[in-house]
């Protein structure tokens, strides 16, 4: 059996160096509900929940987000943070006994986070690889001015609820966007054009998000170090190509079957979560 164990050296002399990076200046965690969020549908699905209303979601992916940062007046050192999140639905529908149809749909929501990122006086410009012999080519350099970064982390969203609704009937359905503004990258991946038809059933969903926002800055600090060394430890082949003997020697994965207690859950799940204050909604 091949040993594993690393075998690099870890006495190398450690050295000061500096090193540019991005310092979190203010960040938190939120668990958001949104209700009854319109889902904008396809040409294939808009037909789909006009002849049926027994409809349920399959699966959600966030697949883009876009992010905004406005200064708060008054209020020197904070930014607001205005966050759309695109989720992908893939939804299934009875059309009559035994027939199951799938269809896609697109649904939007939108956050505000007010965070603290301090205060910069200085424009960054960084180069890129191509800038040519002569003259200086804008199109390789890129600036920023002097607002800091915004970072979202989130998961990809619980369905909760899901219906059908009349749009004759007046609802409290939430919608932060039209059709048009839906962005191109986002309905590259649906199966065919999004419709957005007046006089149809309209699709709602009700989703969960957990995510985590944080606020960051360009920053310069001194560390100590080691350089990097060439590692002494040798690949190692596998002694048989019989692929049964390569899986025999393979760990039972255990933990993979193990549903685990509810308090160590919670446990873990508040050490993973350890920034900014829990909130509820």
């Amino acid at each position: 059996m091949a040993d594993f164990r690393n075998g690099s050296s870890c006495s190398r002399e450690r050295d000061m160096i500096c090193i540019d990076t991005h310092r979190v200046l203010d960040s938190c965690r939120d668990k958001d509900c949104f209700e009854d969020v319109r889902v904008w549908l396809t040409c294939a699905g808009q037909e789909i929940i006009d002849r049926t209303s027994v409809v349920r979601a399959k699966c959600a992916k966030v697949i883009w987000s876009c992010i905004n940062i406005e200064s708060v007046p008054f209020n020197r050192g904070f930014y607001q943070l205005f966050i759309k999140i695109y989720v992908k639905i893939i939804f299934e529908a009875c059309i009559g006994p035994g027939n199951m149809q799938e269809f896609e749909g697109v649904a939007v929501v939108e956050k505000k986070v007010i965070l603290f990122g301090g205060e910069g006086n200085v424009s960054v410009f960084r180069s890129e690889f191509g800038g040519g012999f002569c003259g200086c080519d804008t199109t390789r350099t890129h600036g920023s001015n002097t607002l800091p970064s915004a970072v979202l982390e989130t998961v990809d969203p619980i369905i909760l609820s899901t219906k059908v609704a009349d749009p004759r009937k007046p609802c409290r359905c939430s919608c932060c966007c039209t059709v048009d503004e839906i962005p191109e990258c986002v309905c590259r991946t649906l199966s065919c054009d999004l419709t957005d038809d007046g006089e149809g059933n309209v699709l709602l969903v009700s989703l969960g998000f957990f995510s985590v926002v944080r606020i960051e800055r360009p920053a310069q600090y001194l560390i100590s170090a080691v350089e990097y060394a060439v590692p002494e430890k040798e690949c190692v082949m596998p002694e048989t190509t019989d692929p049964c003997s390569l899986f025999r020697q393979m760990a039972f994965p255990a933990a993979e079957f193990s549903a685990g207690s509810i308090g160590v859950t919670q446990q873990d799940s508040e050490r993973k979560c350890g920034c900014g204050e829990k909130k509820d909604g």
